[in-house]
């Protein structure tokens, strides 16, 4: 945390529950490294105060927020202006507080491919075509932002056929749904879904038919090496471990609120990824 004084600028994260976030040990991070005079807390909020707290919160001068589940939608609907990400994933995840309106962004998508392009450098978009499994908030997110980098063909793997269906509908462009996973083509997986986060059912997948040159990317970042990560390790296949998109996310709301364009490095993973079980 950097040094606080009357003038320090205040942000936090809302979520219901909001125990679990790392958000306040990464930013808090940055403020001391930068000698920021601010503070990013934990804000707890229900469902049914959200409004209410995130407008108390702008009359009582705070900076902005970022917003985890249950209220990404919710804060949606709040903003009086929303970015073009944010209009895309039809959710919000970072809000600014500007002259009495709320400024509302998604920078989930962003997260991910700043993460994908730093552990995967010899990824391209046109390298073949990317398989997302899930079909919830973050697979959203993360599908328009590969579809705006210009992939071939995007294909929705996910439980409720119904659901995978809808979301490709909203997208547009070159979008399929598929029941089951088609790896012997696929450039890029993806797992958005909550499968392998610890204390969740584990994700089944065969990976052999994955190609030498594909890209395995996981968004569940507890436990740090998920077990889809150690199977592609083991496979020989480059990986997106899922840590790196919460860091990377985190980036355009620190610098709108305090005014700085902070860097994920090593030290950064470390302070964070000491916080997380290993495995």
């Amino acid at each position: 945390m950097g040094r606080i004084t009357g003038k320090a600028r205040i942000a936090g994260v809302f979520g219901w529950p909001v125990s679990h976030s790392r958000s306040p040990l990464l930013h808090n991070h940055w403020l001391g490294r930068h000698g920021i005079d601010g503070a990013y807390i934990p804000l707890p909020a229900a469902p049914e105060r959200f409004e209410q707290a995130v407008r108390g919160l702008m009359a009582a001068g705070f900076a902005g927020a970022n917003v985890t589940i249950p209220h990404k939608e919710a804060a949606y609907a709040l903003c009086d202006v929303r970015d073009a990400a944010a209009e895309r994933a039809g959710a919000v995840n970072t809000l600014v507080f500007r002259d009495g309106r709320i400024f509302g962004s998604n920078t989930d998508g962003y997260g991910f491919m700043e993460n994908l392009r730093a552990h995967a450098p010899m990824w391209r978009p046109a390298n073949g075509p990317a398989v997302l499994l899930g079909a919830g908030g973050a697979a959203r997110a993360i599908a328009a932002a590969l579809l705006d980098s210009g992939v071939p063909e995007l294909v929705l793997v996910n439980r409720t056929a119904a659901r995978a269906q809808a979301l490709a509908d909203a997208l547009g462009g070159p979008v399929r749904v598929a029941t089951q996973a088609p790896l012997a083509s696929a450039a890029l997986l993806v797992n958005t879904t909550s499968l392998g986060m610890t204390g969740q059912p584990p994700l089944e997948i065969d990976l052999s038919p994955l190609p030498a040159h594909a890209v395995v990317a996981d968004a569940v970042y507890v436990p740090l090496e998920t077990a889809l990560i150690t199977a592609a390790r083991a496979r020989g296949l480059a990986v997106v471990p899922g840590l790196g998109m919460l860091l990377h996310q985190a980036r355009p709301g620190f610098h709108a609120w305090f005014g700085v364009d902070p860097q994920v490095d090593a030290a950064l993973e470390a302070a964070v990824a000491g916080d997380i079980p290993p495995r």
